[in-house]
């Protein structure tokens, strides 16, 4: 009986150190903690924060696309109204420097992008419109004269040329490569303070009715552009040309997160056709169009909105000859289905002047195949007629 006692009273003693060890240095496994049900915490691997290891800096693809990225200067001569006071000659004594109808040389900056080792550079059409003489400064401190070989108001493009050769050309891109979230880089000369790479990520794509061009199908993204990178490149990680810089929705002037550029696959088809004939030719029928609200589809007995109300069409024009009436709701154009106005234009631009074309459209309930042979769209706005637009 002694013996059980002093083996209870040595084992109470070892529990009671054990105890004590361990409210000391582990207090933690004493505390409950109740057990949860089917629930399975994924915690992410130290760092928290997501940070680009030192093998994926943008630094590659900074050097590869810099070179092919030059500086655009234009001049214009701007000439001041004389005034009527000019004709005093005390008001012109004192005045008539101020007042001088002589024109003056107004300056402009922007950016452009080699495509050609032969010369050719890609740019904004406001860049370089109504110039009177341009200059692009190559990375290389060398400054050259440029032309301009054609232009595209309705998509803000534009075309140089330079005499120079072996010129680094940059790479385009894939037409489908790009998706939200991917990292870009922007190239360009903001502020005319020289060569600057900003990096972001791309925020949307296939922005549209934003009022900037006649055909909008922007990328947007949160790189900073600001004035003078107008015409830059908008590069992928991997230093491939994915969009042309254009414009920014700014209050102050300035970078505030949003920026668009020209997808690569409307600069590529531009600069081809510009290139190729100094022009660009897209298809054209004659029809004003407007989108398909709730409100208008229930008034014409449809199910969802879509599509897009013909409101207007052009006597003698291609879609009038073909039998195409205002009302009609615009459903496809060659098998595509049009999602509203926008998609509607890009569809019929696309289509080649002379070909004939198969329209669907919605009248009184019933679905009706027309053709139409297409006409060659008109130039909606030419350099000697367009104001200066709002853009960087």
């Amino acid at each position: 009986m002694r013996k059980l006692w002093l083996l209870f009273a040595q084992s109470t003693t070892v529990a009671l150190g054990v105890l004590f060890i361990i409210v000391l240095f582990k207090p933690d496994l004493l505390r409950w903690q109740p057990q949860q049900q089917g629930l399975t915490i994924q915690q992410a691997p130290h760092p928290a924060v997501s940070r680009l290891a030192a093998s994926e800096s943008f630094a590659p693809a900074a050097q590869k696309v810099i070179p092919s990225v030059v500086n655009v200067f234009t001049q214009q001569k701007v000439r001041t109204p004389a005034h009527p006071a000019l004709e005093d000659p005390i008001f012109r004594y004192f005045f008539g420097d101020r007042l001088d109808p002589r024109p003056r040389e107004v300056s402009n900056l922007g950016s452009g992008v080699i495509v050609s080792p032969n010369g050719y550079i890609l740019t904004n059409q406001h860049v370089v419109e109504a110039a009177d003489q341009i200059e692009v400064a190559l990375t290389n401190g060398q400054t050259l004269p440029a032309k301009v070989v054609g232009a595209d108001p309705e998509t803000d493009l534009a075309v140089l040329k330079i005499d120079a050769d072996n010129l680094p050309a940059i790479t385009f891109a894939q037409a489908d490569s790009l998706q939200v979230g991917d990292w870009v880089l922007a190239v360009g000369n903001p502020f005319g303070v020289g060569q600057t790479v900003t990096a972001g990520i791309v925020s949307a794509l296939g922005r549209t009715h934003l009022g900037i061009n006649t055909f909008e199908n922007f990328i947007q993204t949160d790189a900073a552009i600001n004035p003078g990178n107008s015409g830059g490149a908008l590069v992928d990680s991997a230093g491939h040309l994915v969009g042309v810089n254009s414009a920014i929705y700014s209050r102050t002037g300035g970078s505030q997160g949003i920026g668009f550029a020209i997808p690569v696959s409307i600069a590529r088809q531009v600069m081809e056709q510009i290139i190729k004939s100094g022009s660009v030719t897209r298809g054209w029928v004659g029809i004003e169009v407007q989108d398909m609200t709730p409100e208008l589809a229930e008034s014409f007995s449809l199910e969802k909105a879509e599509g897009a109300l013909i409101a207007g069409v052009l006597k003698g024009g291609p879609a009038d000859a073909g039998g195409v009436r205002p009302g009609d709701i615009l459903l496809a154009v060659n098998g595509s289905k049009v999602s509203d106005s926008a998609s509607l234009l890009n569809l019929i631009a696309a289509l080649k002047p002379g070909d004939v074309t198969k329209l669907t459209v919605a009248r009184k309930q019933q679905s009706l195949e027309l053709k139409i042979q297409v006409g060659r769209r008109p130039l909606q706005r030419s350099l000697e007629t367009v104001p200066e637009p709002e853009l960087n």
